[in-house]
């Protein structure tokens, strides 16, 4: 607790290739959220390499954690609760957290809670937009996962369907390694793709024989890789950015369609989109649209809770302590790197 009377809970996030910690009050306020990338490191790969992140998580998570509670003005004394991503993720790089954080709740006599990772990026719309209805249908997209949860209220999650191959943000990431753009994909062939005609290359949508609402998007890679050799796409070429917004648009198109499926079954009062690829303004804007035409309210949390981020984590830790679940030891959590 800090001199205001206020309790305060400092949360980590080490699930992939982000190390951060932020400080965030029982009011949610956030008093920090600080984030070291690692993109440079697995920039020359194409792709995250699950040993280096794990090393560098390593190095980073102390001075990150000092500089968050500096941020903060507050001293690591003065937190109530530690909160960690438990899973899903890598497991090498969870570990490191989850060791961390089950140090200082054992030094510091303080409970510790573990923090799923994906319902941590649900958790990040509500920190912006708290007066959402219920239910809510969120569609969370990232690197790592692409999956659909309706939620009929707080913290009861219900997956409706997920990534049966490569998530969306693998998907752009590795035909960005392909041509040779850089790392990571999703942001990079934002920028080529601007100004590109996104209709200049066809590209069909995935179904599933089962009508379920699971995304695959291998099969969309696989025309995409076709398409590049068929047309000589390269990254000096001419028609690289009409190639990259066709792509993004296919990708955009194949996302809202399970979300549209899926809202015409659950019928929910809001929607929320989060995860990595968040960021992407086609995407944003014509979730936007689909929300808008349906009259539904929705939420998409600001560029900077998209990415993964400790501040997520905090503000799921302090929806479970006043839910009064209970918290178990801090020695029975473990992580995992699925969805479980």
């Amino acid at each position: 607790m800090d001199k205001s009377g206020r309790m305060n809970v400092l949360a980590v996030e080490t699930s992939c290739d982000e190390t951060s910690a932020a400080v965030v009050r029982d009011d949610l306020a956030v008093l920090s959220n600080i984030v070291l990338s690692q993109d440079e490191i697995h920039a020359p790969f194409g792709g995250v390499v699950p040993e280096l992140a794990s090393r560098q998580h390593l190095k980073s998570i102390v001075p990150v954690v000092r500089e968050s509670l500096t941020a903060a003005g507050l001293p690591l004394e003065a937190m109530d609760y530690f909160a960690v991503t438990q899973g899903p993720g890598l497991i090498g790089s969870l570990l490191v957290g989850l060791c961390f954080a089950k140090g200082l709740a054992y030094v510091h006599g303080r409970p510790v809670l573990g923090i799923d990772h994906i319902q941590a990026h649900i958790e990040s719309a509500f920190l912006e937009n708290g007066g959402l209805e219920f239910p809510v249908l969120a569609l969370v997209v990232s690197g790592g996962h692409t999956s659909l949860f309706v939620l009929k209220k707080k913290l009861v999650y219900r997956l409706l369907g997920k990534t049966r191959d490569d998530a969306a943000g693998e998907c752009l990431d590795k035909i960005a390694k392909f041509l040779d753009l850089g790392y990571p994909g999703g942001p990079v062939i934002q920028k080529l793709a601007a100004g590109g005609d996104p209709g200049r290359f066809a590209f069909s949508l995935p179904r599933m024989s089962d009508r379920s609402f699971d995304f695959s998007f291998s099969g969309l890679k696989t025309a995409a890789l076709r398409t590049i050799r068929a047309e000589k796409i390269s990254k000096e070429g001419p028609a690289l950015a009409d190639f990259l917004a066709s792509f993004e648009s296919a990708v955009v198109r194949a996302l809202l369609s399970n979300l549209r499926r899926a809202a015409e079954k659950v019928r929910p009062k809001s929607l929320i989109l989060c995860g990595g690829v968040a960021r992407n303004k086609r995407l944003r804007e014509e979730f936007g649209n689909l929300a808008a035409a349906d009259g539904l309210a929705f939420a998409i949390p600001s560029p900077k809770l998209c990415t993964d981020n400790a501040a997520m984590v905090g503000a799921l830790a302090w929806a479970v302590i006043k839910s009064r679940k209970k918290i178990p030891s801090a020695m029975a959590l473990d992580a995992y790197p699925r969805s479980k």
